[in-house]
């Protein structure tokens, strides 16, 4: 009943029990389309288009999982400024909003980690935390009055202009390429098939990230190292290990805990392209389970 209540119940009085603002709309528009272009993709189906939505998935979702989070977000390492620019461009692409107001949401979602304050915590559902809270921007904005956390960010030209044209790169200019490339197919895969996988790679970290999988860390609040989602997001399945040492250019800490994310920094690292590369000692590791472990035994 509970499960029932969590996953249908409860959306629905999220959906039809409140206020509908233009932005709100335009989300689910563009969400419906999305997947909608999901359910025709196999009539569309080319072996071309469909490696084009493979190739596009790992430069777009890297331009979020490398960029926004660990290198905008957390500031984890450093790069070349060209290069940190291309990979904040990759992430535009991924029609998952600008780097400023990505930024600005997941630096709320570490300050206010599962309370009431989390722009998008299992606490009130997994569908909220999943896409309900991005169809309501009147709890996403209105709980913080604005992009206050990001002036780093707002500082730069770039960042500000991408803000204002996010839209016109990820929809307008790659819609067109892709359709000009490759006609039909190459639209319903490269953009349909391909933004729907990235956004819910993403928006299964904010969800099933802080519910299923397994504690290692003691942090305060749900988040799980959940090894299918390390997987399917790039690295950023192993959840736990991120909100215990949310510093850390590395998510996946152990050896078996793939983070391809985490290879692509070290490569950019052995370049000498990535610098200033933060990750926690061995010793920081085991003091922090070894907390964890003299809580769980206290309790």
């Amino acid at each position: 009943m509970g499960l029932l209540v969590n996953i249908v119940m409860r959306p629905c009085l999220e959906f039809w029990g409140r206020k509908w603002n233009s932005l709100d709309i335009a989300t689910a528009v563009v969400f419906f389309i999305l997947h909608c272009l999901c359910v025709i993709a196999p009539f569309h189906f080319t072996w071309p288009a469909f490696w084009v939505a493979c190739a596009l998935y790992l430069v777009t979702g890297l331009g979020v999982t490398l960029s926004f989070h660990r290198n905008l977000a957390h500031k984890s390492f450093r790069l070349p400024k060209w290069l940190e620019y291309l990979f904040a461009y990759f992430g535009v692409l991924s029609l998952q909003g600008s780097p400023i107001e990505w930024v600005s949401s997941h630096r709320y979602h570490h300050q206010f980690t599962d309370t009431e304050k989390d722009v998008h915590s299992p606490r009130q559902g997994f569908w909220f935390s999943h896409m309900g809270w991005i169809l309501d921007s009147g709890s996403r904005f209105g709980k913080y009055g604005g992009l206050k956390n990001v002036e780093d960010l707002k500082r730069q030209p770039f960042y500000m202009f991408l803000h204002r044209t996010y839209l016109l790169h990820s929809v307008v200019l790659l819609g067109s390429l892709l359709y000009a490339a490759g006609g039909v197919p190459f639209l319903v895969w490269g953009m349909g098939v391909r933004m729907v996988c990235v956004f819910h790679s993403t928006l299964l970290v904010n969800s099933a990230g802080h519910l299923w999988g397994k504690q290692v860390y003691h942090t305060g609040d749900m988040s799980r190292n959940n090894w299918w989602l390390g997987l399917f997001a790039l690295g950023e399945g192993w959840h736990n290990n991120h909100h215990a040492f949310d510093y850390s250019a590395r998510q996946g800490f152990e050896w078996w805990q793939i983070d391809l994310t985490w290879y692509v920094i070290r490569f950019f690292q052995l370049l000498g392209l990535a610098t200033d590369v933060k990750t926690p000692t061995e010793s920081q590791k085991r003091r922090k389970a070894l907390t964890s472990q003299m809580m769980d035994t206290s309790q």
